[in-house]
């Protein structure tokens, strides 16, 4: 049942006229009275009807494309390439001919942000909504993201995920461009092996996020598959003195976070030979401790970063890192969004990844 604004006067116990001035924001009201007539909108779900709803188009120009981080290259890149393909061509006369209006989100990672941002953006009716990068595995958050999916794709809007998989028993959702961070973290980690490397430390990004998850998932299976795996008891150089858990280090997918936790993985393994970085970025911050130890790379430890974000092969040593798309994803997300393109077999893509091999990392010494 639609909810309306005297719906929402009565939840608040004001009148609709306060509602009104409240949500246009033409008119002083007291805080008080406007924290509680914004706590009914939320708790009734209610979607303000804007100046274009006499029209018959169900839906606005506006898209809107969330990201954790827009200073981070890997959201930049992405938001980017999709906010070209949602503006369209235009003919530079200034003139609207199609075009819709894309609209940056920074949620700054926070779970409740991301819902707050799609809460506003099904009030305003948009057209599309694009959400990049990983998402948070919490059931509650999860369960609360398919139901503002499923109300945004009931109004016309059209939802497409670039970077993050599909919610569990979601239908609401036009197509879902999964990067496989899995098999990229996989073959990053059995380059390593190749080369000789056997303790391997691994700085992980935040544990919540699926990311993080299929990424260190990737690494752990290369190091089980070449029985590499133990719980810390056996001897010095035997396979069972690797202990996964010790060598691993979690935190932001920052620079800072790639600094700290190399210097802990040192402290608690000094023979390490090789660090394998959550992204790029926290592989600047791994290097820069290596090298405050004085250790060289790669001739004392190799390091490794993945995304090959712009600056990695400007690195020195150049980076050592596992290539997602991030251009043509966001890209393709975008046409996806403007319904310019069909969406794929059963509404998901499997975006390849590709080791990049450079020269942050060599065989072990000795």
């Amino acid at each position: 049942m639609t909810v309306t604004l005297a719906d929402v006067a009565a939840r608040a116990r004001v009148s609709p006229a306060t509602v009104s001035r409240v949500l246009n924001g033409n008119y002083p009201v007291a805080a008080s009275t406007r924290e509680r007539v914004l706590r009914a909108v939320d708790d009734l779900d209610y979607v303000l009807n804007g100046p274009a709803s006499s029209l018959a188009a169900a839906t606005s120009d506006l898209v809107g494309i969330l990201v954790n981080d827009i200073a981070d290259p890997f959201f930049g890149i992405m938001a980017g390439a999709a906010q070209t393909e949602i503006g369209g061509p235009g003919d530079g006369s200034g003139r609207a001919g199609g075009e819709k209006l894309a609209v940056v989100c920074n949620t700054g990672g926070s779970p409740e942000r991301e819902l707050t941002y799609l809460t506003l953006l099904q009030r305003q009716r948009a057209a599309a909504v694009v959400l990049t990068g990983g998402a948070v595995e919490d059931p509650a958050h999860q369960a609360a993201m398919a139901a503002k999916l499923a109300k945004l794709a009931d109004a016309g809007t059209r939802v497409v995920l670039c970077g993050r998989p599909p919610l569990p028993d979601s239908e609401a959702v036009v197509a879902a461009l999964v990067f496989d961070n899995r098999g990229g973290g996989r073959r990053l980690t059995e380059h390593l092996l190749s080369l000789g490397h056997r303790r391997i430390g691994y700085v992980a990004g935040p544990p919540e996020r699926t990311t993080t998850r299929h990424r260190l998932e990737g690494h752990r299976d290369a190091m089980r598959a070449a029985g590499i795996v133990g719980d810390g008891r056996g001897t010095k150089g035997s396979p069972s003195a690797y202990d996964e858990d010790r060598l691993t280090v979690h935190g932001p997918y920052d620079r800072r976070s790639g600094y700290d936790a190399t210097l802990e993985l040192l402290r608690r393994e000094p023979e390490v030979t090789a660090i394998v970085a959550a992204n790029d970025t926290v592989a600047l911050g791994a290097s820069a401790a290596i090298r405050d130890r004085g250790l060289r790379i790669p001739e004392d430890i190799s390091v490794a970063g993945f995304d090959d974000l712009p600056f990695s092969v400007d690195a020195v040593p150049a980076l050592t890192t596992v290539r997602l798309p991030l251009f043509e994803a966001g890209a393709r997300a975008g046409r996806l969004a403007m319904g310019k393109e069909p969406p794929p077999p059963g509404g998901i893509a499997t975006i390849p990844a590709e080791l990049m091999v450079r020269g942050s990392t060599a065989p072990p010494r000795g």
